[in-house]
């Protein structure tokens, strides 16, 4: 139940900015689109605020691992690495 609640809360915001941006929903598809992207962007900021917090320091590795799956999904992989992880060992 908490997570329908927290979503017509973050709902409940975004209609609030809508309405003082003069922007009505459902927001024409590319005012909706970079509301998205600013959406995906702003769930990153969490962690690497907490990181940086903490002290540790933000790698490509990490920001890749922890972040980019998130905001550009899976990617394609490569012919070879399907092959690869098919079979457990090199294609030839």
């Amino acid at each position: 139940m908490k997570p329908y609640l927290l979503a017509l809360g973050a709902g409940l915001v975004v209609g609030i900015v809508y309405s003082l941006l003069n922007v009505r929903s459902p927001a024409p598809p590319v005012i909706a689109l970079i509301g998205l992207l600013g959406i995906l962007a702003g769930e990153q900021i969490v962690p690497i605020a907490k990181r940086l917090i903490g002290g540790e320091a933000l790698s490509l590795g990490w920001l890749k691992h922890e972040c980019g799956e998130h905001v550009f999904g899976a990617l394609p992989a490569r012919a070879d690495d399907k092959a690869v992880s098919r079979d457990g060992g090199t294609s030839a």
